[in-house]
């Protein structure tokens, strides 16, 4: 008996809200079938022995620690800027007058 049937296929592609005719569920019937017994077999091997992993290679944390650095003073920041209005960049406006007022 197969672990999953063309039904609960269909149903899956229902759920899903996916159009697939008979010869697609079939097919996917079948290919799921393999995967299920490949995650048998793997199920199988594992012992209780080996823990649980997510990542086959362990992985480190590559994050550094937080460093304050000196940024740019206000008007060196301001040097670069193609338009400045009031000590702020001045930049094109890209709503509307009436979308801005709601």
């Amino acid at each position: 008996m197969p672990a999953i049937t063309r039904d609960e296929v269909a149903h899956l592609a229902r759920l899903a809200r996916l159009a697939i005719d008979d010869a697609e569920l079939e097919h996917y019937a079948a290919q799921l079938e393999v995967i299920l017994d490949a995650v048998a077999s793997v199920s199988q091997v594992a012992a209780d022995d080996i823990p649980p992993t997510s990542h086959p290679v362990p992985v480190v944390n590559v994050f550094r620690d937080d460093q304050v650095l000196p940024g740019l003073s206000h008007d060196e920041a301001l040097a670069g800027a193609p338009a400045v209005q009031d000590g702020r960049f001045r930049v094109p406006r890209i709503l509307d007058e009436d979308a801005a007022d709601r």
